[in-house]
């Protein structure tokens, strides 16, 4: 495999200058945080400060009419320390996410869009935010929804990983050294097997910029 190719193809995506499965709108907002960032206090100081990207992230969310509140409360199917999951339909689940796990949202945004790369099947599509009545801001996708027909192999799922240049370093997680690229939790609740295939439902990306943008 060509991880230079590759690497050259996930810059592109990462930058909004290349496409993937539901990837514009969750490019554009990605593209709106780094220009703000670039421009803010937060870039002078040269250190993250999610509050006020946060603030910047409503903004743009204000101003593009953003807003999303189209979920069934009532069809709660599970809650995790990031995210609550609600059925949509007999195809589709929507999921609320905090973006806890991320030191940014524009980690949170790069998560979505190399889930959507490497895991075309459950790509998450960005419907839009929604704010809780404690004040917490979420991320509102659509994935679609999968039925686990049988427990999945967890050796099956490091076997897949492998082959395509993933290393196992711990547990669950995992490490591409060409790419600079993370991939964490993926226990058997959040790889399912559905008909014999792997279904990567709730993946957790992080990258090494020095590796990934060189």
């Amino acid at each position: 495999m060509d991880f230079n190719f590759l690497k050259h193809e996930l810059q592109n995506i990462l930058r909004g200058k290349g496409e993937v499965s539901y990837g514009e709108s969750i490019q554009a907002a990605a593209s709106y945080l780094r220009k703000s960032t670039q421009t803010s206090t937060v870039a002078q100081r040269n250190e993250p400060n999610k509050a006020e990207e946060t603030k910047s992230l409503i903004a743009y969310i204000n101003a593009n009419h953003l807003w999303n509140c189209d979920i069934n409360f009532n069809l709660f199917l599970s809650e995790g320390a990031e995210q609550r999951v609600y059925i949509k339909d007999k195809s589709k689940v929507l999921k609320l996410n905090d973006s806890i796990y991320y030191e940014s949202w524009l980690d949170y945004l790069q998560n979505l869009l190399l889930n959507n790369y490497f895991f075309p099947d459950t790509a998450y599509n960005l419907l839009g935010f929604y704010k809780a009545s404690n004040d917490v801001l979420y991320a509102l996708v659509e994935q679609n929804y999968i039925e686990a027909t049988q427990p999945t192999d967890l050796s099956r799922v490091k076997d897949f990983l492998v082959s395509n240049g993933f290393v196992n370093n711990r547990n669950h997680d995992y490490y591409h050294a060409d790419l600079g690229i993370i991939l964490e939790d993926l226990h058997d609740e959040n790889v399912l097997t559905a008909n014999d295939i792997l279904y990567f439902i709730d993946t957790v990306f992080y990258i090494k910029p020095q590796i990934l943008w060189n």
